[in-house]
């Protein structure tokens, strides 16, 4: 764990480095939010993260959550996932289980990325393959300008939760 006195201290390199994988496959959130510095608390650098996030262009946001694996998905089954992704869902218990439930995330998968054009985002840490599956189900009767807000704030618990982990504030 860095304290946050070091993370401060960093120059844009080194915070890049520590940094750069806390949002999935987005080092320049780090890039981008490392100007920011000093941060007088954990919170107060995910909120420059997350600011760094939510003004980037629509094209930009559009990239950055297809950057994100899908929920038991083809990169989940291929052990292809970040560290970070792999602990959060194996936790979740979406490494193990039956052929129904894998059909069953196969399906919605498919009809949120048709519908949405992104991965379903959610944050697994706490929740159970059947809450996971109801959210799945409740998010894809949603309009779409509300479901891409849910996925930008649900990236905000899963990297807060990320950023806890690695920062000491």
């Amino acid at each position: 764990m860095t304290d946050l006195a070091a993370v401060n201290r960093m120059d844009a390199g080194a915070f890049e480095a520590r940094l750069g994988g806390v949002f999935e496959h987005a080092a320049w959130v780090a890039r981008d939010a490392w100007a920011a510095r000093p941060f007088a608390s954990v919170a107060d650098l995910h909120a420059a993260m997350m600011r760094a996030v939510r003004s980037a262009p629509a094209a930009a946001q559009l990239a950055f959550l297809n950057g994100h694996p899908e929920l038991a998905g083809p990169e989940a089954r291929a052990r292809s996932l970040t560290d970070d992704s792999a602990r959060e869902q194996d936790g979740a218990g979406l490494a193990r289980m039956s052929e129904a439930e894998a059909a069953a995330f196969d399906r919605l998968n498919a009809a949120y990325r048709a519908r949405f054009g992104i991965p379903f985002i959610i944050a697994v840490r706490g929740r159970g393959r059947a809450e996971i599956l109801a959210a799945f189900e409740a998010r894809l009767g949603r309009d779409r300008a509300a479901e891409m807000e849910t996925a930008l704030e649900e990236v905000a618990q899963i990297t807060r939760l990320r950023l806890d982990r690695l920062i000491d504030g």
